[in-house]
């Protein structure tokens, strides 16, 4: 368990998201309230998404696990973790979603 606090002196209610896309990594801080469409918007600006692009987000869990993030509940969860484990950063993992068209 980390043991630096959660947030290093900036607003209390804001978490640290580093996410990871195509060879970088973008740093950013969100509200601890943040929904789902709002994550979703601010991720797609971050990664540069055109606004028809339909991407996956992954966060990465404090066994290093990459975990689905869909939707609010499963926002909610990743949250609820960083906050519980004391964690510096979420860390999110951007994806852009490939359709063969095979039938």
């Amino acid at each position: 368990m980390p043991s630096q606090p959660a947030n290093d002196g900036g607003n209390a209610n804001e978490i640290k998201v580093k996410t990871a896309y195509n060879g970088e990594v973008m740093i950013t801080y969100i509200d601890e309230n943040i929904t789902f469409e709002q994550l979703c918007r601010e991720i797609r600006g971050i990664c540069r998404f055109s606004p028809d692009q339909d991407f996956t987000m992954k966060w990465v869990d404090e066994e290093n696990d990459p975990c689905t993030l869909s939707t609010q509940m499963e926002l909610a969860e990743a949250i609820r973790l960083y906050e519980v484990n004391r964690d510096s950063e979420l860390v999110i993992h951007a994806v852009i979603d490939f359709y063969l068209g095979i039938a």
